[in-house]
């Protein structure tokens, strides 16, 4: 109740030029109080830039909850898949000196890069890496990306693309991949002659002085104030184990492995708003190339109906589409525990900055909603628990449509005189061994390249699934056997509707290579 007092007096506060800008600093810290409070958040970076200038930057909560460390402008975020847009720039930066072109095949660069379809394979272009047209299905192969950490390497993403089973046609439809971005920061390093973790401190970082974001391999002892990612347990956030002495340079960094703080953001966004801020740093053509609409987006009834939105389409690394009649270009970043979003009005110079460091989905977008619409609609007033509500609302609907995770009534461990039918070591072609083995008397599955894909083979009915170890129950999966005898085939399907689509279980097929050791 004192956070819409505050906010209603804030929006009726007098325009009096010596009042306005304070009046406008509390509505900011207003708005990011009530998604705080709202959605029981534990951190939160948030940054605002106003005609070009930084205006706001307003922290809240702490790097690891019960810890006592408090977030600041320089706590470390991961920003997750905000970090396609530097591998672009990076790629942008190389082309302007001549290094490489758009237009270049992929096996220029990577003779060894093969699609499912080898017509696909010789005519899929740079570009084409950047802007999910390449006819694969939404997150495939992201399985050989997360959870972290695992043991596949950059070689074996690219040796598994060719087993990854096109859902749609080449060049004909946008699908939101990953893979393709690891692909790209090769795709550079090889044109380059330098690893991608040195080309975006090249690159970007050090000329753009964003001093304090991290790429490849770094210690976080040393470069200190990093936040921890957290997941929720009930209403308590809980933070995740905290980072190994030294972080390696994962193989899906190119896709969303950078780590900056709100103030590197803040100096990244200027950048891209205003040229000035760095001089020669980017040619007006690479700046054009990033922001023009390369792969057409289907336009979802939120945004046409919140937004007013007439085109939405992906750009280099970026979404471009219309806000209640301006440009914006945005991104956003997930991964397990971290959520970012980033928005840019280019036209006004204006844009928003949000990192979080626990499960903050709808909270995300109800913020950014509601400080976006400060510039686009400002006379509608609409706060963070007006978005709230309406994403709840949203929810509730696709409840009553069936659209839940179904009831497991029932769970049982599978006992093992009923599974020797399928026991044994599982083969897929791209996501490599697992085993379906006795273990103390359960029943285990267990991945040879994806450690945290290990868990307990429950059954709910007549069917079977993995209770996972270390993910929650929303990313469980059912088991299913088919083929005979001489050729038995395994396959795994989400249980739940709503899961993420990075656990792409869909595109798995396991043969029996052979008996438990």
């Amino acid at each position: 109740m004192r956070l819409k007092l505050l906010l209603a007096a804030v929006f009726a506060m007098s325009t009096n030029p010596a009042l306005a800008s304070s009046a406008d600093d509390a509505r900011m810290d207003a708005l990011v109080d009530q998604a705080v409070q709202r959605y029981q958040l534990p951190g939160i970076a948030v940054g605002v830039i106003e005609d070009g200038k930084i205006v706001r930057r307003i922290t809240r909560g702490e790097l690891a909850v019960g810890e006592g460390k408090a977030v600041d402008a320089d706590s470390l975020f991961k920003i997750a898949s905000n970090t396609k847009a530097m591998t672009a720039a990076v790629i942008a930066r190389l082309v302007q000196a001549g290094t490489l072109r758009w237009d270049d095949p992929v096996t220029q660069h990577l003779p060894q890069f093969r699609m499912y379809d080898p017509w696909v394979t010789r005519n899929m272009q740079v570009r084409d890496l950047l802007i999910h047209n390449s006819g694969l299905g939404l997150g495939a192969g992201d399985l050989m990306l997360w959870p972290e950490p695992n043991h596949f390497d950059r070689n074996d993403i690219i040796a598994g693309l060719a087993h990854l089973k096109p859902t749609g046609s080449f060049r004909s439809d946008y699908a939101y991949d990953n893979l393709l971005y690891v692909v790209a920061g090769e795709v550079a390093a090889a044109a380059a002659g330098k690893p991608y973790s040195m080309l975006v401190r090249q690159e970007i970082f050090e000329p753009l002085g964003m001093q304090r974001c991290q790429v490849g391999e770094w210690t976080p002892s040393a470069v200190g104030n990093v936040a921890r990612p957290h997941y929720r347990k009930g209403a308590q956030n809980i933070a995740a184990v905290a980072d190994a002495a030294r972080v390696d340079d994962f193989p899906s960094m190119a896709a969303g492995g950078v780590q900056c703080s709100v103030n590197d953001m803040l100096r990244w966004m200027q950048v891209l708003l205003d040229p000035q801020q760095a001089p020669g740093w980017l040619n007006e053509v690479q700046r054009r190339a990033l922001w023009t609409a390369h792969m057409p987006m289907p336009i979802s009834q939120r945004l046409r109906g919140w937004d007013n939105t007439h085109f939405l389409a992906y750009g280099y690394g970026w979404r471009l589409s219309d806000m209640d009649g301006q440009w914006k270009v945005a991104h956003t970043g997930t991964l397990s525990g971290m959520y970012s979003s980033l928005a840019l009005l280019p036209d006004t110079k204006n844009g928003v900055v949000i990192l979080i460091n626990g499960e903050a989905e709808d909270a995300r977008t109800a913020l950014m909603q509601a400080m976006l619409k400060r510039y686009t609609a400002p006379a509608a007033n609409h706060d963070v628990l007006y978005y709230a509500q309406r994403i709840d609302q949203a929810a509730a609907q696709r409840r009553s449509a069936g659209h839940v995770r179904p009831a497991m009534p029932n769970r049982e461990q599978v006992k093992e005189d009923a599974a020797s039918d399928h026991t044994g070591v599982w083969r897929d072609a791209w996501f490599g061994e697992v085993r379906l083995c006795p273990q103390e008397g359960r029943l285990r599955f267990t991945s040879l390249k994806s450690p945290q894909m290990r868990g307990t083979v429950m059954s709910s009915g007549q069917r079977w699934f993995v209770a996972w170890d270390a993910q929650g129950e929303d990313a469980e999966a059912w088991l299913d056997f088919s083929g005979d005898a001489k050729q038995p085939v395994m396959r795994m399907q989400a249980i739940d509707p709503e899961i993420d689509f990075s656990y792409d279980y869909q595109d798995l097929e396991f043969q029996r290579v052979g008996d438990c050791p």
